[in-house]
C-alpha cells in the first residue's frame, strides 16, 4: 500500500514570537500552494506520492496518456503522502494521481472502515464526486495492502503462514513499523487487537525503506510492509495471510479532476485503457527493478507498456 500515505498537523503550542516567525511562512507557503490554480494549464499534469509505487504509477499514467492523446504531459512526481496530493488536487495544481480505496476512505474521507472491495469502492467513487467534484476511474487491477512480514526460513521453521498462528511467537519477536501505521484508524492498535498480539518490545518505528534491512540484519522479526513491495520476493520473505480479513480493500484507482476531463476528453479513454492492466507480480516487478536493480522509473514503465501491448 499504501503508505507514507497520510500525516498529521502541527500543534501549535507556543506563542512566542520564535513560533510566529517560524509558523507564518509555513503558512503562507501552504496558503499559496492549495489557492494557486495549475502553473502550466495548457497539458494535464500528472502527481504522485513520494515512494517508488507510486512513482512508477504516475509515470505509468503520464505516459499512456501521451501515447493515446499526442498530449504533452508534465510530471509532479514525491507529492509527500496523501493528504498533500489530495490538496494539490482540489486545488488544480495536477490533475491526477494515483490513490488506493482504502486510503481514500479512512485517511480521505473519514469514514469508517469497509471491507468489502465493491461497496468500498462505491462511496468512494459517490464521496469524491460529491465533495470534490473528482471522479474516481476503473481499478488498475491490484490491491496494495498492508502486509504482516516475516523472514522465510522463521515461517518455514515454525510452520507459521497467518497471523492468527503468528500471535504465539510474537511474544519473543521484535516488531517494525512505519510511523504513519502505528497510529492510523486502520493500522496497529486494531490489528494488535483482532489477533491478539503481543511482542517482545515496543515497535521500532523507522522509514519504510529500512524496514527490509532491519529483517534481513535481524534487527527486527515482523515488519509492517505492503503486499507489492519488491523486497519480499527478492529476500525470501513471507507474508502472512491476514485470515481474520482486518486490512480494509486497497485498490489503485487514478482520481482525475473533472474539470480536467472536460477540458481534455482524451484522457479518459486513455485511462480506461489501464483497466485491469496491472497485477500485483506486474507492480511487484516493476518496485523492485527501481528499488533493488536501481533502474530508471520511466525507462521501467516503458518495456512494461510494450510487454502488454499499451
Amino acid at each position: 500500500m499504501n503508505l507514507n500515505r497520510s500525516g498529521k498537523d502541527p500543534r501549535l503550542a507556543s506563542r512566542t514570537w520564535g513560533t510566529r516567525l517560524f509558523v507564518l511562512p509555513v503558512v503562507l507557503l501552504c496558503l499559496a500552494l492549495i489557492s494557486c490554480g495549475p502553473p502550466r494549464p495548457d497539458y494535464p499534469v500528472i502527481g504522485a506520492k513520494n515512494f517508488t509505487e507510486q512513482v512508477v504509477l504516475g509515470e505509468l499514467l503520464a505516459q499512456h496518456i501521451e501515447a493515446k492523446t499526442g498530449m504533452k504531459v508534465e510530471r509532479r512526481f514525491y507529492l509527500a503522502g496523501s493528504y498533500i496530493c489530495h490538496q494539490a488536487l482540489i486545488s488544480g495544481r495536477i490533475d491526477a494521481y494515483v490513490e488506493y480505496t482504502g486510503t481514500a476512505l479512512t485517511a480521505i474521507l473519514k469514514q469508517p472502515i469497509d471491507r468489502n472491495p465493491e461497496s468500498s469502492l462505491k462511496t468512494v467513487r459517490d464521496l469524491y464526486q460529491q465533495r470534490f467534484h473528482i471522479a474516481v476511474t476503473e481499478p488498475l487491477g491490484f490491491e496494495n495492502t498492508f502486509a504482516m512480514i516475516i523472514r522465510g526460513d522463521d515461517a518455514s521453521r515454525l510452520h507459521v503462514n497467518s497471523l492468527s498462528e503468528a500471535a504465539q511467537f510474537t511474544p519473543q519477536w521484535r516488531l517494525g513499523v512505519g510511523y504513519e501505521f502505528e497510529q492510523r484508524p486502520d493500522g496497529l492498535p486494531g490489528l494488535s487487537t483482532t489477533y491478539g498480539l503481543r511482542f517482545k518490545e515496543p515497535p521500532r518505528t523507522m522509514d519504510l525503506g529500512l524496514l527490509y534491512r532491519a529483517i534481513n540484519a535481524r534487527q527486527v522479526d515482523m515488519i509492517a510492509g505492503n503486499s507489492t513491495d519488491g523486497p519480499i520476493a527478492a529476500f525470501g520473505l513471507k507474508v502472512l495471510a491476514d485470515d481474520k480479513h482486518y486490512f480494509p480493500p486497497y485498490q489503485a484507482v487514478p482520481l482525475v479532476r473533472e474539470e480536467a476531463l472536460k477540458r481534455w476528453p482524451a484522457m479518459r479513454g486513455a485511462l480506461a485503457d489501464l483497466q485491469g492492466k496491472v497485477s500485483a507480480d506486474d507492480m511487484r516487478a516493476m518496485n523492485e527493478a527501481v528499488d533493488g536493480e536501481h533502474r530508471d522509473p520511466a525507462q521501467v514503465v516503458r518495456e512494461y507498456r510494450e510487454r502488454k501491448g499499451l
